[in-house]
Protein backbone atom coordinates (compact mmCIF):
# COMPACT_ATOMS: atom_id res chain seq x y z
CA UNK A 1 0.00 0.00 0.00
CA UNK A 2 1.25 3.76 -0.94
CA UNK A 3 0.25 6.19 0.89
CA UNK A 4 0.04 9.83 -0.11
CA UNK A 5 -0.39 11.76 3.32
CA UNK A 6 0.24 10.10 6.35
CA UNK A 7 -1.03 11.97 10.10
CA UNK A 8 1.34 10.94 12.46
CA UNK A 9 -0.31 10.90 16.46
CA UNK A 10 -3.59 11.93 15.92
CA UNK A 11 -6.15 12.05 18.51
CA UNK A 12 -9.55 11.13 17.11
CA UNK A 13 -12.81 12.05 19.34
CA UNK A 14 -13.78 8.18 19.71
CA UNK A 15 -10.30 6.79 20.51
CA UNK A 16 -8.22 6.77 24.00
CA UNK A 17 -4.80 6.00 22.20
CA UNK A 18 -2.86 8.16 19.58
CA UNK A 19 -3.22 6.57 15.67
CA UNK A 20 -1.57 7.41 12.84
CA UNK A 21 -3.99 8.24 9.63
CA UNK A 22 -2.69 6.80 6.17
CA UNK A 23 -4.15 8.56 2.92
CA UNK A 24 -3.81 6.93 -0.70
CA UNK A 25 -5.22 9.07 -3.10
CA UNK A 26 -8.90 10.58 -1.85
CA UNK A 27 -9.50 7.63 0.56
CA UNK A 28 -8.69 6.33 3.86
CA UNK A 29 -6.06 3.37 3.98
CA UNK A 30 -5.52 2.45 7.37
CA UNK A 31 -5.73 4.04 11.00
CA UNK A 32 -3.49 2.75 13.83
CA UNK A 33 -0.72 3.12 16.34
CA UNK A 34 2.37 3.52 14.61
CA UNK A 35 2.33 2.54 10.91
CA UNK A 36 5.12 1.71 9.23
CA UNK A 37 4.37 3.22 6.25
CA UNK A 38 5.71 6.38 4.52
CA UNK A 39 4.08 9.28 2.65
CA UNK A 40 5.78 11.77 0.49
CA UNK A 41 3.67 14.04 2.86
CA UNK A 42 3.62 13.59 6.23
CA UNK A 43 2.26 15.70 9.41
CA UNK A 44 3.09 14.87 13.16
CA UNK A 45 0.47 15.85 14.48
CA UNK A 46 1.70 15.68 18.74
CA UNK A 47 -1.52 14.62 20.01
CA UNK A 48 -3.89 17.50 18.34
CA UNK A 49 -7.22 16.72 17.67
CA UNK A 50 -8.26 15.17 14.34
CA UNK A 51 -12.47 15.48 13.93
CA UNK A 52 -14.44 15.15 10.63
CA UNK A 53 -14.91 18.43 9.20
CA UNK A 54 -17.24 20.66 10.51
CA UNK A 55 -21.19 20.51 8.87
CA UNK A 56 -23.24 23.58 8.11
CA UNK A 57 -26.72 22.52 8.57
CA UNK A 58 -28.26 25.71 7.77
CA UNK A 59 -27.02 28.91 6.09
CA UNK A 60 -28.63 31.44 3.32
CA UNK A 61 -25.39 31.93 1.34
CA UNK A 62 -28.09 34.01 -1.31
CA UNK A 63 -27.95 36.57 1.17
CA UNK A 64 -24.48 36.19 2.95
CA UNK A 65 -22.14 39.20 2.90
CA UNK A 66 -24.82 41.74 2.47
CA UNK A 67 -25.36 43.57 5.61
CA UNK A 68 -26.25 47.10 5.38
CA UNK A 69 -27.63 47.01 1.60
CA UNK A 70 -29.68 49.01 1.18
CA UNK A 71 -30.06 49.56 4.84
CA UNK A 72 -29.41 48.37 8.18
CA UNK A 73 -31.85 46.64 10.17
CA UNK A 74 -32.69 48.92 13.07
CA UNK A 75 -35.21 46.74 14.88
CA UNK A 76 -32.85 43.31 14.72
CA UNK A 77 -36.84 41.38 14.14
CA UNK A 78 -36.78 38.16 11.84
CA UNK A 79 -39.59 40.86 10.15
CA UNK A 80 -37.50 43.73 9.34
CA UNK A 81 -34.88 41.60 7.87
CA UNK A 82 -37.29 40.40 5.73
CA UNK A 83 -38.72 43.35 4.35
CA UNK A 84 -34.98 44.72 3.81
CA UNK A 85 -34.11 41.14 1.77
CA UNK A 86 -36.94 42.70 -0.17
CA UNK A 87 -35.91 45.48 -1.46
CA UNK A 88 -32.08 43.90 -1.88
CA UNK A 89 -33.15 40.76 -4.06
CA UNK A 90 -34.84 42.99 -6.38
CA UNK A 91 -31.72 44.01 -7.85
CA UNK A 92 -30.10 40.40 -7.31
CA UNK A 93 -28.28 38.51 -10.43
CA UNK A 94 -26.53 35.37 -10.81
CA UNK A 95 -23.09 37.12 -10.84
CA UNK A 96 -23.85 39.28 -7.59
CA UNK A 97 -24.73 35.58 -5.84
CA UNK A 98 -22.24 33.71 -6.63
CA UNK A 99 -19.36 36.00 -6.16
CA UNK A 100 -20.76 36.54 -2.38
CA UNK A 101 -21.56 32.62 -1.74
CA UNK A 102 -18.32 32.11 -2.93
CA UNK A 103 -16.18 33.98 -1.07
CA UNK A 104 -18.70 33.13 1.99
CA UNK A 105 -17.88 28.79 0.99
CA UNK A 106 -13.95 30.24 1.19
CA UNK A 107 -14.62 31.40 4.50
CA UNK A 108 -15.91 28.66 6.00
CA UNK A 109 -13.93 25.98 4.55
CA UNK A 110 -10.85 27.82 6.14
CA UNK A 111 -12.29 27.50 9.54
CA UNK A 112 -13.25 23.20 8.40
CA UNK A 113 -16.40 23.31 7.32
CA UNK A 114 -16.49 20.83 3.78
CA UNK A 115 -20.42 20.23 3.59
CA UNK A 116 -22.93 23.07 3.52
CA UNK A 117 -26.79 22.96 3.07
CA UNK A 118 -28.10 26.25 1.67
CA UNK A 119 -31.51 27.87 1.23
CA UNK A 120 -32.09 29.90 -1.66
CA UNK A 121 -35.01 31.81 -1.97
CA UNK A 122 -37.30 30.77 -4.64
CA UNK A 123 -39.58 33.75 -4.48
CA UNK A 124 -38.96 35.91 -7.54
CA UNK A 125 -39.51 34.49 -10.96
CA UNK A 126 -36.00 34.88 -12.02
CA UNK A 127 -34.85 32.46 -9.65
CA UNK A 128 -31.32 33.96 -9.82
CA UNK A 129 -30.52 32.81 -6.22
CA UNK A 130 -31.45 29.53 -7.09
CA UNK A 131 -29.79 29.64 -10.53
CA UNK A 132 -26.49 31.38 -8.75
CA UNK A 133 -26.10 28.74 -5.89
CA UNK A 134 -26.77 26.21 -8.47
CA UNK A 135 -23.51 27.06 -10.64
CA UNK A 136 -21.29 27.29 -7.26
CA UNK A 137 -22.31 24.07 -5.80
CA UNK A 138 -20.82 22.98 -9.28
CA UNK A 139 -17.77 25.07 -9.04
CA UNK A 140 -16.57 23.82 -5.58
CA UNK A 141 -17.85 20.02 -5.79
CA UNK A 142 -13.93 19.18 -5.99
CA UNK A 143 -13.63 20.56 -2.66
CA UNK A 144 -16.93 21.17 -0.82
CA UNK A 145 -20.26 19.21 -0.78
CA UNK A 146 -22.70 21.90 -1.51
CA UNK A 147 -26.89 21.15 -1.09
CA UNK A 148 -29.48 23.55 -2.18
CA UNK A 149 -33.16 24.13 -0.60
CA UNK A 150 -35.92 25.56 -3.22
CA UNK A 151 -36.76 27.78 -0.08
CA UNK A 152 -39.76 30.42 -0.54
CA UNK A 153 -39.06 32.83 1.77
CA UNK A 154 -42.43 35.01 1.03
CA UNK A 155 -44.48 31.67 1.44
CA UNK A 156 -45.69 28.64 -0.61
CA UNK A 157 -48.84 30.90 -1.49
CA UNK A 158 -47.11 34.38 -0.66
CA UNK A 159 -48.24 35.12 -4.32
CA UNK A 160 -49.89 33.25 -7.15
CA UNK A 161 -46.50 32.59 -9.07
CA UNK A 162 -45.02 31.03 -5.93
CA UNK A 163 -45.97 27.31 -6.14
CA UNK A 164 -45.26 27.11 -9.24
CA UNK A 165 -41.67 28.73 -8.86
CA UNK A 166 -41.02 25.74 -6.51
CA UNK A 167 -41.80 23.32 -8.49
CA UNK A 168 -39.45 24.91 -11.38
CA UNK A 169 -36.76 25.28 -9.26
CA UNK A 170 -37.25 21.41 -8.14
CA UNK A 171 -36.50 21.27 -11.88
CA UNK A 172 -33.62 22.52 -12.38
CA UNK A 173 -31.99 20.59 -9.71
CA UNK A 174 -32.74 21.91 -6.27
CA UNK A 175 -31.85 18.69 -3.78
CA UNK A 176 -34.34 20.05 -1.12
CA UNK A 177 -37.96 21.03 -0.78
CA UNK A 178 -38.36 24.01 1.92
CA UNK A 179 -40.91 25.93 2.94
CA UNK A 180 -41.97 28.68 6.21
CA UNK A 181 -45.33 27.59 7.15
CA UNK A 182 -45.67 30.62 9.95
CA UNK A 183 -44.69 33.19 7.04
CA UNK A 184 -47.69 32.31 5.32
CA UNK A 185 -50.97 34.42 5.28
CA UNK A 186 -53.24 32.26 7.20
CA UNK A 187 -53.03 29.45 9.28
CA UNK A 188 -54.98 27.02 6.88
CA UNK A 189 -52.34 28.27 3.80
CA UNK A 190 -49.62 27.20 6.32
CA UNK A 191 -51.04 24.17 6.99
CA UNK A 192 -51.89 23.22 2.81
CA UNK A 193 -47.90 24.71 2.09
CA UNK A 194 -46.44 21.75 4.40
CA UNK A 195 -48.39 18.89 2.87
CA UNK A 196 -48.05 20.09 -0.68
CA UNK A 197 -43.59 20.21 0.65
CA UNK A 198 -44.44 16.41 1.49
CA UNK A 199 -46.33 16.12 -2.23
CA UNK A 200 -43.36 17.52 -3.97
CA UNK A 201 -40.85 15.68 -1.71
CA UNK A 202 -42.16 12.46 -2.94
CA UNK A 203 -42.48 13.65 -6.43
CA UNK A 204 -39.08 14.80 -7.03
CA UNK A 205 -37.52 12.41 -4.80
CA UNK A 206 -35.78 15.08 -2.56
CA UNK A 207 -35.15 16.08 0.90
CA UNK A 208 -37.31 17.88 3.26
CA UNK A 209 -36.00 20.73 5.43
CA UNK A 210 -38.94 23.56 6.29
CA UNK A 211 -38.47 26.66 8.48
CA UNK A 212 -40.94 25.67 11.06
CA UNK A 213 -42.22 28.01 13.79
CA UNK A 214 -39.71 31.10 13.65
CA UNK A 215 -41.31 32.89 16.00
CA UNK A 216 -42.11 33.77 19.23
CA UNK A 217 -45.79 32.40 19.33
CA UNK A 218 -46.72 29.56 21.37
CA UNK A 219 -49.83 29.26 18.84
CA UNK A 220 -47.85 28.79 16.38
CA UNK A 221 -47.73 24.62 16.15
CA UNK A 222 -47.06 23.69 12.51
CA UNK A 223 -44.02 21.63 13.85
CA UNK A 224 -46.77 19.07 15.20
CA UNK A 225 -47.93 19.13 11.44
CA UNK A 226 -44.73 18.62 10.00
CA UNK A 227 -44.09 15.67 12.18
CA UNK A 228 -47.30 14.02 11.49
CA UNK A 229 -46.90 14.16 7.44
CA UNK A 230 -43.22 12.46 8.24
CA UNK A 231 -45.61 9.80 10.18
CA UNK A 232 -47.67 8.87 7.21
CA UNK A 233 -45.38 9.81 4.67
CA UNK A 234 -42.86 7.29 5.55
CA UNK A 235 -39.95 10.35 5.01
CA UNK A 236 -39.55 9.97 8.49
CA UNK A 237 -35.11 10.28 8.40
CA UNK A 238 -35.24 12.88 5.38
CA UNK A 239 -37.45 15.35 6.97
CA UNK A 240 -35.57 18.12 8.85
CA UNK A 241 -37.81 21.22 10.93
CA UNK A 242 -35.25 24.34 11.06
CA UNK A 243 -35.64 27.38 13.89
CA UNK A 244 -38.91 25.58 15.64
CA UNK A 245 -38.64 28.47 17.84
CA UNK A 246 -42.04 28.44 19.21
CA UNK A 247 -40.64 25.04 20.92
CA UNK A 248 -39.60 26.80 23.58
CA UNK A 249 -42.15 29.46 24.47
CA UNK A 250 -45.18 26.04 24.55
CA UNK A 251 -46.37 25.32 27.32
CA UNK A 252 -44.97 22.30 29.07
CA UNK A 253 -47.71 20.38 29.03
CA UNK A 254 -47.89 20.58 25.41
CA UNK A 255 -44.56 20.27 24.63
CA UNK A 256 -44.06 16.92 26.44
CA UNK A 257 -47.22 15.47 24.22
CA UNK A 258 -45.06 16.92 21.09
CA UNK A 259 -42.14 15.26 21.98
CA UNK A 260 -43.92 12.11 21.79
CA UNK A 261 -45.21 12.68 18.45
CA UNK A 262 -41.36 13.72 17.26
CA UNK A 263 -39.94 10.65 18.74
CA UNK A 264 -42.52 8.72 16.34
CA UNK A 265 -41.74 10.68 13.37
CA UNK A 266 -37.73 10.80 13.76
CA UNK A 267 -37.23 13.99 12.30
CA UNK A 268 -34.29 15.96 12.61
CA UNK A 269 -33.98 19.04 13.54
CA UNK A 270 -31.90 22.11 13.19
CA UNK A 271 -31.26 25.57 15.61
CA UNK A 272 -29.04 28.55 15.06
CA UNK A 273 -28.28 29.49 18.32
CA UNK A 274 -26.40 32.48 16.89
CA UNK A 275 -29.61 33.64 15.16
CA UNK A 276 -32.24 32.73 17.26
CA UNK A 277 -30.71 34.44 20.51
CA UNK A 278 -30.43 37.41 18.96
CA UNK A 279 -33.77 37.61 16.42
CA UNK A 280 -36.23 35.95 19.08
CA UNK A 281 -37.30 37.80 21.95
CA UNK A 282 -37.22 41.35 20.37
CA UNK A 283 -41.01 42.17 21.73
CA UNK A 284 -40.19 40.76 25.23
CA UNK A 285 -39.74 43.29 28.20
CA UNK A 286 -38.42 41.42 31.30
CA UNK A 287 -38.41 38.39 31.83
CA UNK A 288 -37.00 37.87 28.37
CA UNK A 289 -37.29 34.68 26.09
CA UNK A 290 -33.95 33.26 24.95
CA UNK A 291 -35.81 32.27 21.72
CA UNK A 292 -33.74 28.95 20.60
CA UNK A 293 -35.63 25.66 20.74
CA UNK A 294 -35.26 23.24 23.24
CA UNK A 295 -32.28 21.46 21.48
CA UNK A 296 -31.35 19.85 24.93
CA UNK A 297 -34.54 17.98 25.43
CA UNK A 298 -34.47 16.91 22.16
CA UNK A 299 -31.48 15.60 22.06
CA UNK A 300 -31.83 13.79 25.61
CA UNK A 301 -34.92 12.48 23.81
CA UNK A 302 -33.08 10.69 20.81
CA UNK A 303 -33.48 12.88 18.16
CA UNK A 304 -30.87 14.08 15.94
CA UNK A 305 -30.03 18.06 16.32
CA UNK A 306 -27.75 19.55 14.48
CA UNK A 307 -26.26 23.60 14.53
CA UNK A 308 -26.37 26.10 11.76
CA UNK A 309 -24.54 29.76 11.08
CA UNK A 310 -28.09 30.87 9.35
CA UNK A 311 -26.62 33.95 8.49
CA UNK A 312 -23.08 35.57 7.86
CA UNK A 313 -23.52 39.53 7.75
CA UNK A 314 -26.83 39.95 6.03
CA UNK A 315 -29.93 41.75 6.60
CA UNK A 316 -31.00 39.62 9.65
CA UNK A 317 -27.72 39.03 11.19
CA UNK A 318 -24.89 41.85 10.54
CA UNK A 319 -22.23 40.06 12.49
CA UNK A 320 -20.71 35.92 11.48
CA UNK A 321 -17.83 34.91 10.31
CA UNK A 322 -18.88 30.88 9.25
CA UNK A 323 -16.87 29.53 11.86
CA UNK A 324 -19.37 26.64 13.65
CA UNK A 325 -17.14 26.61 17.30
CA UNK A 326 -18.43 29.98 17.77
CA UNK A 327 -21.70 28.27 17.10
CA UNK A 328 -21.22 25.69 19.13
CA UNK A 329 -20.01 27.45 21.99
CA UNK A 330 -23.31 29.89 21.87
CA UNK A 331 -25.40 26.28 22.60
CA UNK A 332 -23.46 25.69 25.23
CA UNK A 333 -24.59 28.38 26.93
CA UNK A 334 -27.84 29.91 25.57
CA UNK A 335 -28.96 25.97 26.09
CA UNK A 336 -27.54 25.34 29.63
CA UNK A 337 -25.33 21.96 28.03
CA UNK A 338 -22.47 22.87 30.34
CA UNK A 339 -21.69 19.23 31.71
CA UNK A 340 -19.19 17.27 29.87
CA UNK A 341 -21.15 14.98 27.86
CA UNK A 342 -23.57 17.93 26.85
CA UNK A 343 -20.13 19.86 25.52
CA UNK A 344 -19.14 16.89 23.42
CA UNK A 345 -22.80 16.83 21.96
CA UNK A 346 -22.54 20.38 20.96
CA UNK A 347 -19.60 19.59 18.68
CA UNK A 348 -21.32 16.24 17.29
CA UNK A 349 -23.92 18.76 16.97
CA UNK A 350 -21.73 20.34 13.91
CA UNK A 351 -20.48 17.39 12.67
CA UNK A 352 -21.56 13.80 12.89
CA UNK A 353 -25.30 15.16 13.26
CA UNK A 354 -24.96 17.62 10.81
CA UNK A 355 -24.01 15.03 8.34
CA UNK A 356 -27.00 13.11 9.60
CA UNK A 357 -29.37 15.71 8.99
CA UNK A 358 -27.48 16.13 5.76
CA UNK A 359 -28.06 12.55 4.98
CA UNK A 360 -24.49 12.21 4.49
CA UNK A 361 -23.59 9.23 6.97
CA UNK A 362 -22.56 6.72 4.02
CA UNK A 363 -19.51 8.84 3.00
CA UNK A 364 -18.88 10.75 6.26
CA UNK A 365 -16.31 10.16 9.28
CA UNK A 366 -12.72 8.77 9.84
CA UNK A 367 -12.88 5.45 8.97
CA UNK A 368 -10.97 3.05 6.58
CA UNK A 369 -12.42 3.26 3.05
CA UNK A 370 -13.95 6.40 3.28
CA UNK A 371 -13.18 9.47 1.46
CA UNK A 372 -10.13 11.50 3.33
CA UNK A 373 -12.36 14.53 4.55
CA UNK A 374 -10.77 15.40 8.12
CA UNK A 375 -9.82 18.40 9.57
CA UNK A 376 -7.21 19.41 12.22
CA UNK A 377 -7.71 21.44 15.63
CA UNK A 378 -4.73 22.91 17.96
CA UNK A 379 -6.97 21.27 20.37
CA UNK A 380 -6.67 18.01 22.46
CA UNK A 381 -10.71 17.44 22.79
CA UNK A 382 -13.72 18.49 22.02
CA UNK A 383 -14.32 20.36 25.00
CA UNK A 384 -10.92 22.35 24.50
CA UNK A 385 -12.17 22.78 20.95
CA UNK A 386 -15.10 24.81 22.21
CA UNK A 387 -13.41 26.35 25.20
CA UNK A 388 -10.68 28.06 23.09
CA UNK A 389 -12.24 28.51 19.86
CA UNK A 390 -9.62 26.53 18.56
CA UNK A 391 -7.84 26.88 15.26
CA UNK A 392 -8.42 24.66 12.37
CA UNK A 393 -5.06 24.34 11.49
CA UNK A 394 -5.47 22.02 8.36
CA UNK A 395 -8.33 21.03 6.25
CA UNK A 396 -8.05 18.28 4.47
CA UNK A 397 -10.74 17.20 1.25
CA UNK A 398 -10.80 14.31 -0.24
CA UNK A 399 -7.21 13.59 0.55
CA UNK A 400 -5.01 16.95 -0.70
CA UNK A 401 -4.61 19.52 2.11
CA UNK A 402 -6.80 22.47 1.13
CA UNK A 403 -5.69 24.99 3.79
CA UNK A 404 -3.79 25.69 6.83
CA UNK A 405 -3.72 28.53 9.27
CA UNK A 406 -0.93 28.99 12.05
CA UNK A 407 -2.67 29.11 15.43
CA UNK A 408 -1.24 32.96 17.26
CA UNK A 409 1.24 33.14 19.53
CA UNK A 410 1.42 34.74 22.17
CA UNK A 411 4.74 36.82 23.60
CA UNK A 412 4.37 37.86 27.03
CA UNK A 413 6.20 40.30 28.16
CA UNK A 414 4.78 41.08 32.16
CA UNK A 415 6.73 39.72 34.75
CA UNK A 416 7.06 36.13 34.83
CA UNK A 417 5.86 35.53 38.93
CA UNK A 418 4.82 37.37 41.34
CA UNK A 419 7.83 36.58 43.64
CA UNK A 420 9.77 38.83 40.66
Amino acid sequence: MDATLLLRQARLTDHDELVDIAIAGNRIEAIAPNLSLTAPTELNLAGKLVSPPFVESHIHLDSALTAGQPRWNQSGTLFEGIEIWRERKASLTQADVKTRALQALKQQASKGVLFVRSHADVSEANLNALKGLLEVKAAVKDWMTLQVVAFPQDGLYGSEQNEALMEKALQLGADVVGGIPHYEMTREDGVKSVHRIFELAQQYDRLIDIHCDEIDDPQSRFLEVVSACAIRSGLEGQVTASHTTAFGSYNDAYALKLIGFLRRSNINFIANPLINITLQGRTDTYPKRRGVTRVKELWQSGLNVSFGNDCIQDPWYSLGTGNLLSVAEMAVHVCQMTGLDEIDACFDMVTRFGARTLGLQAEYGIEVGKPANLIVLDAHSRYEAILERATVTTVISKGRVLAETTPPVLSWYGKPNLSD
